[in-house]
């Protein structure tokens, strides 16, 4: 637990990731050879909702836009169903999200996370990862938002929350599917809450306000319920899922916890992204559908944000850790996927809530943080596969913040 870098006794095999929570357990990552003997293809071990998760997607959008359109009341039923203070939040959104989170959040080993701060390894990431988050993200959305849509300043506004919108959800789910550091994600995610709550208000008043000349007044309780229901109540759940079932319920022992609870609750995470998106179209769907050639405006600049942003993240994580560098130690795989899917990803539900609270459930700005999601998705999907492909061409050996323990 004293190094970032795996001794060689504490390195996966060659083409293997050694899980959070587990020495023996192996999953193969994008540099596996699958042996001659192997009795399935690494395609046929996946569940039949994994095989084909670009189609649930692109199916659930579909859905949720036909359904939304079609069924008028849907949408602002979805978007104000429930009340938390003088903040309307999207009961069925953070329903989702709990269902989505929840088994990933199960997973994360949280009784080993207060000697983290141990790991010199670890800060260096950290102070990475802020400053591609905060730093770097928010400013390029700004110059892309500019150069677009120069005489949009309305949509201009929706892409700047999205932008400063870093991402505590769905980042989750991207980083499971890429086998990156599960453990050093959900870190990544809580910092970024705390952060989100801090300097959402100040960054987007800087940006639309004093950048872009624009009036817009954001309340902090706003962001900070927006937080606390679509992460507080998933995290605080699966911390305290997982010192119960762990603890009491398997004595401690990670083996039988992984198969005998989180082999069978896992499928819930796929099956709440897909309601997630299904709920988040149906909401916004006549808003999409009526104003298409914004949408398609819109879409421009979030496409060129995600790739440059995580190309971006991938070629700084790859020169940085090569170990070139003293100090900085190798960066492995499943630390660039993390890096550089946290990087390239945003918080849309807050973006949406925040765009509608100031602005309005039709407004154009409010059109542009739900075409974030929109884009986000099927862009983010692919890059997952990327990754996957990025990680067999370059032969990468899996490295971590923290090792496995």
């Amino acid at each position: 637990m004293a190094s970032g870098t795996p001794t060689s006794s504490e390195k996966a095999p060659e083409g293997c990731i050694t899980p959070a929570g587990s020495l023996t357990a192996q999953v193969p990552i994008p540099g596996e050879k699958v042996p001659p003997n192997a009795p399935l293809s690494a395609f046929k071990q996946l569940s039949f909702l994994d095989r084909f998760l670009a189609i649930w997607i692109f199916l659930a959008m579909a859905i949720g836009i036909i359904l939304g359109y079609f069924v008028p009341e849907m949408a602002p039923a979805l978007q104000t169903a429930g009340d938390f203070g003088a903040v309307e939040v999207s009961v069925p959104i953070a329903v989702g999200l709990l269902v989505m989170m929840y088994p990933i959040l199960c997973k994360v080993r949280y009784e080993s996370l207060g000697g983290l701060i141990k790991v010199r390894a670890l800060w260096i990431q950290v102070g990475f990862s802020i400053l591609a988050n905060w730093i770097l993200a928010p400013v390029v959305m700004v110059g892309l938002s500019w150069a677009f849509l120069p005489d949009r300043s309305d949509l201009r506004e929706g892409l700047i929350l999205v932008g400063i919108a870093r991402c505590i959800a769905m980042v989750l789910i991207w980083t499971d599917l890429a086998a990156g550091d599960m453990d050093y994600c959900a870190m990544l995610v809580a910092l970024n809450s705390v952060l989100q709550i801090i300097l959402f208000a100040p960054l987007a008043v800087f940006y639309i306000s004093v950048i872009s000349r624009s009036n817009i007044e954001i309340r902090y309780e706003t962001v900070a319920v927006s937080v606390a229901v679509f992460l507080g109540i998933p995290l605080a759940a699966a911390v305290i899922t997982r010192y119960l079932v762990l603890t009491l319920l398997f004595g401690g022992d990670l083996d039988k916890y992984g198969k005998r609870f989180i082999r069978w609750i896992s499928p819930l995470s796929l099956i709440g992204l897909l309601f997630t998106i299904l709920i988040l179209f149906a909401s916004q769907s006549r808003n999409i559908v009526g104003k298409i050639t914004d949408v398609l405006r819109v879409s421009a600049p979030l496409i060129v944000y995600f790739l440059l942003i995580f190309g971006a993240t991938l070629c700084a994580c790859r020169y940085f850790g090569s170990g070139t560098f003293k100090g900085l130690g190798e960066w492995g795989y499943s630390v660039t996927v993390t890096q550089s899917l946290t990087a390239a990803s945003n918080n849309f539900e807050l973006a949406i809530a925040v765009a509608v609270a100031c602005y309005g459930a039709g407004s154009p700005q409010a059109l542009a943080a739900t075409v974030g999601p929109l884009i986000e998705v099927p862009v983010l999907l692919g890059l997952v596969e990327v990754m996957k492909l990025t990680g067999k061409r370059w032969q990468w050996s899996d490295r971590r913040v923290v090792n496995p323990a």
